[in-house]
């Protein structure tokens, strides 16, 4: 199994649609359809939609560094993986 690019904590752009977000979430397919959560910063009113999104349509950008929590006891996961 291939190792992923992807850093969980990091900001990331989506080259096709301009999407920009952090890497909250990824997994790994036996097809190699590997996707990542990205999830966009709030606007201060409404928190914004994630998306999974193809590995490969995912350029790392600058900006603030890599977010690490300290999840001592797992809070559970916000959003189902997607279904392909």
């Amino acid at each position: 199994m291939e190792m992923s690019n992807i850093i969980l904590g990091a900001t990331y752009r989506d080259v096709i649609t301009g999407f920009v977000g952090i890497a909250i979430g990824y997994v790994q397919y036996l097809t190699g359809c590997n996707q990542a959560l990205v999830q966009p910063e709030a606007d201060g009113k409404d928190f914004k939609e994630s998306y999974w999104l193809d590995e490969q349509r995912l350029e790392r950008v600058g900006g603030r560094g890599v977010i690490e929590l300290d999840n001592r006891t797992s809070p559970g996961f916000d959003k189902a993986p997607s279904k392909r």
